[in-house]
């Protein structure tokens, strides 16, 4: 989209390009009972060098069967190294090593670098075809057999067949993930149109992207297929599928939309989906663009890997986002969701982006139409509420971490190839990111569209917009002319030649400031009024020393009071200019009394008598638009933040007032606070902060406090029988601002406390009150949401235990009070399972009330029950609060026992989502960190760590990235400190790169006595290397095997002592120098196959981490009369042994036993080596195949070296 050439990415590292016709998927068969997939594609390369000899594709834990190109067999590669991040480096436990090498081992398989996990050999009898730069077609057949990642299977465990049992998958991930399911080019940048079919039970329905075509019954009628055509150019990334008994609606108001749901959720869905047609409205009318694809699917779905996922023409939704009239706090989020949903359809699915560091730009601009959609739907007041709310978390985390960058330029120097140093992660692929990072990313990038919309005006920014999705559009119906399609595509420089072209204005500074470099503004105010000039001096300092901050140098708008209005001031904020001078227009207060009239124009009667007598100052405003991404702390008198909150209309500088009023418990601030309450004018979201800060300051106030406690007189006028005041009225929550004050008000009063610091007794019976009378027989909403926030404020109102001569605590002896909290916890919980309550809010509420009774001494402290509520089969809000208590407790009580058992569950949980929740809390609420003594920090929770996410989670990016930022949270960058030194790691290092460097090949015939390498897979591969001096082949054996153990036998004891995982390549001993020969079908010489080349893409991997030698993937199995050649290493996959233990299949599968010729040399290393690697030293990678013209190979080097 308008490209500078200079830009990264403008041509396509890749040396062809996905042709115009379509890229085909089938999915044949679906077993729900296997959880396994079976399918092919079908890709239409089109060359664009003439010398293309290699094809590079994404593929992981795919069963690679067959791959041919125009039809003829063709052998191929199978290498991930992101499946174990470091090799050898056993004792490595070293966290900046390790996001060095996985950051190398991610870019060796990016697809916007033209690499892939997959490589395919072009037959020879092709090269001619491809010198001639015509097209070929790759057909490659695979299987999927209990997915860890990328397709995710629901199988609920009942009785009837999987339609009754709502059994269904659906595919997920986070960023580019298609590669899971199916082989492809994995790449948001590189566009296709698709033919998707998908063969599934008659009972089943598949949803897919595109138009459905047509739906085919096979003969015996048992199942159906159904085929999707998308003509619209679509990365892979952004192809999805459901797979399930979906009922399915079709939108009363919008025919091409459809909606698919779970069974016997239908009245649900009717309600929750009635909205999207506004949805669509408003996007089509503030973008003067229809809708880019012809049809629309929403699909609900359980154990969702993200509450909203979107992908071109569909979206996959949570299925707990549905929900009935009845309740209301889910309306607004569930609506929230859909409108984001939406607005990704049209940036981010219709218009993808040009590299990973574009990225913001779909998202900035798809978070600022869904906040112009908020702003429509629910009023100006909760919009600038949400902004302020995003700008605090990312001025927050910012200021945490050190810095969020939105673009990211890689390369030119040492220092800029790390632009995020300050990072225990690398930014160089989405892939590496933390997952808060990247939420963080996505709210800096719709808050910096903001920014430009200040600079340009909303109406040259919707302009914009809609000239790329013009563009775009013109460019997607150019069916046979696939270079239009980058238009279709985004990148950071296209788009801002497209602002300078509709607004005539230079956005580069802005743009250089918060979008090329990380960081926030602190800023620091005070001010002095000086009568004698009628002058307003002001003093702003910056903080830009501290990690995540920037100097700002530019406009700053500051707002002031007067008593004759209120005016804005721009100030230039220069390198070294502190104070500014701003003259006043008003005179200190006159005699005569006048109404003062407000920014928006209201006037209003003030009461004057606080303020001070010589100053016409009423307060005054820093920013008040928020137009720099910034944290200020300004300082100004009690009586100025009280007027700030009484008077000034906007939200923003109320909730600020309301902030800065906890530090003045006076009975000023008090009254202003009680009168925020009393105003129903007032935005509901301001009032229930004023609740929390009115009882801050009634504590603060407790000796002096007079009257009843805070907010109860006030709740009982309101919400009370006149005639009975502790009788609350029959709930009616038919004004949604004061429903949202009922809830928030007895929380905020059982956090107040006496003089001895305990609740008042008067509040304890006032919160019992209220639940024993509430009663919503009459109201047509539903009361959880209010009860569950009852049971809240009686956890609130828990204080810690006075313990008299350390007597236990028991039931038997509890405090009376505590005794009341208790029985109505487990009452409630009792009704629950009975009444369960929408989302099961009640449970997680009590739940998280006995933690608080447990924490503060009342009731034993045992994990117990938080552990049966946090087992599969709980609703996931409910298991979460369970585990939250968990992960609590194991801080609390140091339990490594709990730990075990929560590292456990990150591993073998079947919910992804449950798995990334544990690794998050234990990350925000640790039970030690890296400068803390803790007996739960040893060698054992290291090592148990390190495998985790160096090997055990790389069937998820988030999950991977989870286990980092934990890891880092316990143990730091370096070296944990609980470790063993150093120097006795690098024996034990040696020892174990003897035993790999050693290894010794002898036939099955010889080594019957001896343990096998791979017992439970049955790959058909094994692996003998051969020395340059010996010319003639390897012996090749061909033998049946179905479903018993492999020829290939182990000598030498294992490092770990652990078998190998089949496709591990046999390291060889580093003095052979060995070369690689194929025998090729049709085709009677060998061909050296050039390793160098095949591994370009890992070649740098090996120097970069300095390690001998390198394993490859898991291999795969292959069909009867197909043989796939995969070496295997002698470094075993520990902790991933347990993934690719699938089930077997009964195919026979030619297996090779090699002879193996070694030199002997011995090896006295006392110190680790670092090799070098000379362009002589190169040598071609080691095997012989023999193969015959049927079968497909893939064949795997044992060095990564280049």
């Amino acid at each position: 989209m308008n490209r500078k050439k200079g830009d990264k990415g403008f041509e396509s590292p890749r040396p062809y390009k996905l042709y115009t016709t379509h890229q085909v998927v089938c999915i044949n068969n679906v077993n729900f009972q296997r959880k396994s997939v079976v399918g092919y594609v079908e890709l239409t390369i089109f060359p664009t060098v003439a010398n293309l000899n290699r094809i590079k594709l994404n593929s992981k834990q795919c069963r690679i069967y067959r791959v041919r190109v125009n039809d003829l067999e063709a052998a191929f590669i199978y290498n991930d190294p992101t499946l174990e991040v470091c090799h050898h480096e056993s004792k490595q436990r070293n966290l900046n090593y390790f996001s060095n090498a996985y950051a190398a081992a991610v870019s060796a398989v990016d697809p916007d670098a033209g690499n892939g996990e997959l490589c395919i050999k072009v037959p020879s009898e092709l090269w001619k075809h491809v010198d001639e730069l015509k097209v070929l077609k790759v057909h490659i057949n695979f299987s999927l057999d209990q997915p860890k990642g990328g397709l995710h299977f629901v199988v609920p465990n009942m009785e009837g067949n999987m339609a009754e049992r709502g059994a269904h998958v659906f595919s997920c991930g986070y960023q580019n993930s298609t590669r899971f399911w199916f082989p492809c080019v994995d790449s948001y940048s590189e566009l296709c149109t698709w033919k998707l079919e998908y063969t599934v039970d008659a009972a089943m329905v598949a949803v897919s992207n595109g138009d459905l075509v047509e739906t085919v019954y096979t003969h015996d009628m048992r199942k159906k297929t159904f085929h999707y055509m998308l003509t619209i150019p679509t990365a892979a990334s952004n192809i999805s599928l459901a797979i399930g008994p979906f009922e399915i609606l079709v939108d009363p108001y919008m025919h091409e939309v459809t909606h698919f749901c779970l069974p016997q959720l239908l009245p649900l869905l009717k309600h929750t989906t009635s909205y999207l047609h506004e949805v669509f409205e408003f996007y089509e009318e503030i973008l003067t663009c229809r809708y880019p694809y012809s049809c629309f699917k929403t699909v609900f779905i359980d154990e969702a890997y993200v509450e909203v996922a979107a992908y071109a023409s569909m979206s996959i939704f949570s299925t707990n986002l549905l929900h009935s009239a009845m309740i209301i706090d889910e309306t607004p989020l569930t609506r929230r969701c859909l409108a984001q949903a939406l607005a990704q359809q049209f940036f981010g699915c219709f218009i993808s982006r040009m590299s990973w560091s574009d990225e913001w730009v779909l998202k900035g601009i798809s978070g600022y139409i869904y906040g112009l959609w908020m702003k429509k739907t629910f009023g100006v007041n909760e919009y600038r509420h949400w902004i302020k709310q995003e700008l605090d978390q990312i001025v927050a985390y910012e200021l945490k971490t050190g810095g969020v960058l939105l673009h990211p330029i890689f390369g030119g120097g040492k220092e800029k190839d790390n632009p995020a140093s300050h990072l225990h992660f690398s930014i160089k692929h989405p892939h590496t990111l933390s997952w808060e990072y990247y939420t963080m990313f996505q709210c800096k990038a719709h808050l910096v569209m903001r920014l430009i919309e200040n600079r340009i005006s909303m109406e040259f920014m919707l302009q914009v917009f809609n000239k790329l999705l013009s563009l775009a559009s013109t460019a997607s119906s150019q069916k046979f002319q696939s270079h239009m399609w980058s238009q279709m595509l985004v990148s950071t420089s296209g788009f801002l030649k497209s602002i300078s072209n509709v607004s005539g204005k230079d956005i580069q500074p802005l743009i250089k400031q918060w979008v090329d470099q990380s960081g926030v503004v602190k800023f620091y105010g005070s001010f002095a009024f000086n009568r004698k000039r009628n002058v307003l001096e002001l003093e702003i300092k910056q903080d830009y020393t501290s990690p995540g901050t920037q100097k700002y140098v530019g406009p700053l708008k500051v707002t002031v009071q007067e008593l004759d209005g209120s005016f804005n001031h721009t100030l230039q904020i220069e390198e070294n200019s502190l104070k500014h001078d701003i003259p006043c227009h008003s005179k200190s207060r006159r005699n005569k009394k006048k109404k003062i009239p407000l920014m928006n124009g209201e006037e209003v009667d003030m009461d004057l008598s606080a303020m001070d007598a010589d100053s016409p100052l009423l307060w005054i405003r820093i920013d008040p638009d928020m137009s720099v991404l910034r944290k200020v702390e300004f300082e100004q008198s009690d009586f100025m933040w009280q007027y700030q909150l009484r008077y000034e209309r906007d939200v923003v500088a109320q909730e600020e007032a309301i902030l800065a009023l906890e530090k003045f418990p006076t009975p000023a601030s008090r009254l202003a606070l009680t009168d925020i309450l009393e105003q129903e004018q007032c935005f509901y979201r301001v009032r229930m902060l004023a609740c929390f800060c009115l009882a801050k300051i009634a504590n603060s106030m407790v000796s002096t406090w007079t009257g009843p406690p805070a907010m109860k007189s006030l709740f009982t006028r309101m919400f009370c029988c006149k005639t009975c005041p502790n009788i609350v009225k029959t709930n009616n929550f038919m004004n949604f601002q004061s429903y949202f004050l009922q809830k928030t008000m007895p929380v905020a009063m059982a956090l107040l406390r006496d003089v001895h610091n305990l609740c008042p007794k008067e509040v304890l019976m006032f919160i019992l009150d209220l639940i024993k009378y509430n009663d919503n027989r009459k109201n047509k909403f539903s009361d959880n949401y209010y009860r569950a926030e009852l049971i809240d404020a009686l956890a609130n109102s828990v204080t810690p235990a006075v313990s008299v001569n350390n007597e236990v605590r028991t039931l038997d002896n509890l405090n009376p009070d505590v005794r009341l909290i208790l029985e109505e916890i487990t009452r409630f919980l009792n009704m629950e399972k009975l009444l369960p309550s929408y989302r099961h809010t009640i449970t997680v509420s009590c739940l998280k009330a006995i933690r608080v009774l447990q924490k503060n001494g009342h009731v034993p402290s045992d994990p117990a029950l938080f552990k049966s509520y946090a087992e599969y089969g709980h609703f996931v809000d409910v298991r979460i609060a369970a585990l939250e208590a968990v992960v609590d407790y194991t801080k609390v009580d140091r339990s490594y026992e709990e730990l075990q058992w929560l590292l456990t569950m990150v591993q073998s949980d079947p919910v992804p989502y449950i798995r990334h929740k544990i690794l998050d809390m234990l990350t925000k609420n640790p039970p030690f960190t890296k400068n803390m003594e803790s007996p739960l920090c040893n060698e054992a929770l290291v090592d148990q760590l390190w495998k985790l996410m160096n090997s055990g989670t790389s069937h998820d990016w988030r999950l991977r990235c989870g286990a980092v930022d934990l890891y880092f949270t316990l143990f730091g960058l370096s070296r944990p400190s609980c470790l063993p030194l150093p120097e006795l790691g690098l024996v034990l290092n040696l020892k174990e790169k003897k035993a790999v460097l050693n290894p010794t090949i002898i036939p099955e015939s010889v080594a019957n006595n001896q343990e096998p390498v791979n017992s439970t897979n049955n790959h058909g591969q094994s692996v003998g290397f051969q020395n340059t001096e010996d010319d003639h082949l390897i012996k090749e054996t061909a033998s049946s095997i179905s479903g018993h153990q492999q020829g290939v036998k182990r000598k030498a004891d294992m490092p770990l002592g652990s078998p190998l995982e089949p496709g591990q390549i046999l390291e060889k001993n580093e003095d052979s120098k060995v070369k690689l020969k194929i025998r090729f079908s049709n085709s009677q010489e060998e061909e050296e196959i050039d390793m160098d080349t095949v591994h370009d893409s890992q070649a740098f991997i090996y120097h970069h981490l300095n390690m001998l030698e390198r394993p490859s993937t898991p291999g795969k199995e292959q069909s009867s009369g197909e043989i796939n050649m995969h070496p295997v290493s002698a470094a075993p996959l520990s902790v991933f042994s347990k993934e690719s233990n699938s089930s077997k299949h009964s195919d026979h599968h030619h297996h090779h036993h090699h002879e193996h010729k070694k030199k002997k040399k011995k090896h006295k290393h006392k110190h680790k080596h670092k090799h070098k690697h000379d362009t002589k030293e190169k040598e071609k990678d080691p095997f012989v195949f023999s193969n015959s013209p049927a079968s497909a190979r893939s064949i795997r080097s044992p060095s990564l070296s280049d």
